[in-house]
This record gives structure tokens, sequence and C-alpha cells, in this order.
């Protein structure tokens, strides 16, 4: 981390680390952890600045992609098919949309087309560069534990969709954790030059369970940093947090599969909001 924090916050920054660790669902330890610190409501200034940085997003005049607001623009909602090809890397969040294509898909087969998935719980761009190892976080393709950018080679994927964030920016801060992600879709580019690649906005946390590093005016500031990444090098951004945020900046209550603990995991309800979301901003 680059700020200079006090005691008390570096006990916030290890309560995060514990957290995350943890994968998608925490204990009850975990629990203990997130409310003795930092676990409180932001302040209003804070939500205030989140809204500020979103409004700042859309404001932001950009020829990218033909979008004014320089994200992937709203298109006709392609069929699912549009998927066949695409591969969704992430952490817990992405784990819970998996989850919930794969019970859609027994009863419909073609739910989502044919869209794969690379995740893992705790997974953070920050851990997706390290080394393999017996214990590291790495996701497993055909039964093998590999790096993200051989797993979508092998695929053979041309449309990857990336999420990441939530387990970066508590460890490294806002600035590493975007510079980590952009390391990161460098090697997967160079690995699958064909491919395009989708960088989604990473997903904002209830208003109640905001820490002193994890909260949503850091996840928003992460975010613009994202969609300026895009803009430098040709990627597409995909801003699905924008249907994932109340008018003060915040996960809707009815978007949380766990209000009273992490507060960041979806429902699925918000996963049909997601996978719409992806659908009606296509790229031909």
């Amino acid at each position: 981390m680059k700020t200079n924090m006090t005691a008390k916050s570096g006990l916030a920054l290890f309560a995060v680390c514990l957290i995350f660790l943890s994968g998608c669902k925490g204990n009850d330890a975990n629990k203990v952890n997130s409310k003795s610190e930092g676990n409180s409501s932001a302040p209003q200034s804070a939500v205030a600045s989140a809204a500020s940085s979103e409004q700042e997003i859309s404001q932001q005049a950009s020829s990218f992609h033909n979008d004014p607001n320089g994200n992937v623009a709203q298109s006709e909602k392609a069929e699912p098919s549009y998927l066949d090809d695409a591969v969704f890397i992430g952490d817990s969040v992405t784990l819970k949309l998996k989850n919930y294509v794969t019970i859609k898909r027994k009863t419909n087969p073609g739910y989502f087309g044919k869209a794969q998935f690379l995740a893992a719980g705790s997974m953070g761009s920050g851990n997706a560069l390290q080394p393999l190892k017996s214990n590291s976080i790495h996701p497993s393709y055909n039964g093998k534990k590999a790096l993200l950018e051989d797993s979508v080679a092998a695929m053979g994927a041309k449309k990857v969709y990336i999420m990441l964030g939530a387990n970066d920016i508590g460890l490294y801060g806002v600035n590493d954790s975007a510079d980590n992600m952009a390391k990161l879709l460098a090697k997967i580019s160079a690995k699958s030059p064909n491919a395009k690649l989708f960088v989604q906005s990473a997903t904002p946390i209830i208003k109640e369970q905001q820490m002193t590093n994890l909260n949503n005016p850091n996840l928003a500031a992460y975010d613009k940093k994202l969609k300026d990444l895009c803009e430098q090098k040709g990627y597409y951004f995909i801003d699905v947090a924008s249907v994932m945020r109340d008018k003060e900046g915040n996960l809707p209550r009815e978007y949380c599969s766990d209000p009273n603990d992490l507060g960041i995991h979806f429902t699925d309800k918000a996963c049909e909001v997601w996978i719409d979301y992806i659908l009606t901003h296509a790229v031909k």
C-alpha cells in the first residue's frame, strides 16, 4: 500500500485480507473481523464522492466504440449463441454467475450460449500474476490448475470477459490494482491476440458493509481507471456496475445474497440483470 496507515487502519487491512482469502462464503470469524473495523456505513461525504466519480465517468466525452460515455454502446439484444466462444474470468462474484448458469442449463442447454468460466473464490489480478503453486488461487482448466492466459489460449476463446478487483483493492489500493489488471490483460492478449477483451467494471457493495479500503468510492475510482485503460489499449469496457448501483452508489439489497456478511455477492435477480446487460452490450 502506498498510503500511510494508522495502527487501526492496519488492522482493517488485515481483516480485509482474511475475509477475501476465505472465498465466496465468510465464516463466523470473518463476520467478527468485518464488523470490528471499518465495517460501518461509509460517511455521507464518501457516498457523495462515489456518486461524483460515477457522474464524472458518465459525462466524460469520448468516441470510444462509438459511445459518448466511453462504454460499449447499448445494442439490440444478442442471441445467447453470441457467447459461444466466450470465457468469463472472475472471483466469487463470477462463481455465482457460473452456478446460476449451470442450473439454468439443466433445463435449457443453450442458456448463456456455450460460455465457459475461469473463476475462483478470492481471485484477483494480483494473485493471478503470481507463479503457479499447489496452494495458489489460479482456477483449473480440464482438471489442471493453470495461469489464466494459458487457460484462455487453450480454450480458443474469442471473447474474454474479465471482472476482478474486489480482492485487490484492500491489498494493493486503487492505483496498483489497476496496474495489475493492465499487466494481466497484456498477458492474456499476448497469448490470444485475436480475442476481444471485455473488461467489466467491479460491482459495488451494500452500504452497511463498506470498509476502510474496500468501499464504493474506491471501487468507482478503480472502475474509472479500468475505463481509461480500455480507451488507451483498445479493450472493451463493459460497465456492469452501472446497473448494480442504487441512487447512492451502493449495491441494492435485492441484488445482494449476503447483506449481513460481506455484502458483495449476488442474488439470482442480480445475475439476470448482469446477463441482460452483457447481451444488450454486444460487439459484433
